[in-house]
């Protein structure tokens, strides 16, 4: 017969791994946002400033040149493998949980929706189609909004007590 797996059956020896790689998938999570917001990047115009530059503007308070297209496959490369890996790590772990099937299926896959339409939307910016920017800052929130709920979600079940068989 069939017995799926939940985290929370789970030795604690194994519950206390998850949860601090959790922690340290967290930091590093959030540190990458901190980046973005001390770029200036977290507005539409701050997204397109950070692609396209600034150079036109009389005095700006940081001066930012256009990214080549190097920089960008290099950018978009690395983001979309990394912030993959990290949604296919938690959207294992949130399947191990006991919550409804519905709010896996979006938690799982809502990320790698936002993940394209995010770095898809930056190579538009590049490309000179500004209101593409509006997008990417709605699918960056969403993508970390998505996050939190699945760690919370995770960090749930590893604080559980075990089933009793």
């Amino acid at each position: 017969m069939y017995k799926p797996f939940f985290i929370k059956n789970l030795p604690k020896a194994v519950k206390l791994f998850l949860g601090v790689f959790l922690v340290m998938l967290s930091i590093g999570y959030f540190t990458g946002l901190a980046f973005v917001a001390q770029t200036e990047a977290s507005s539409p115009q701050g997204i397109e400033e950070n692609y396209n530059g600034n150079e036109d503007q009389v005095d700006p308070h940081v001066l930012k040149f256009k990214k080549s297209s190097r920089e960008m496959l290099t950018i978009i490369h690395t983001h979309v493998l990394s912030i993959s890996m990290i949604f296919f790590i938690t959207g294992i772990l949130l399947w191990g949980t006991e919550g409804s099937i519905l709010w896996k299926k979006i938690l799982s896959i809502e990320p790698f929706i936002s993940i394209l339409v995010t770095f898809g939307g930056i190579y538009l910016i590049w490309m000179g189609y500004m209101w593409v920017s509006y997008l990417v800052l709605i699918s960056g929130i969403l993508m970390t909004l998505s996050y939190i709920a699945a760690v919370i979600f995770i960090f749930n079940d590893l604080l559980r007590k075990p089933s009793s068989s």
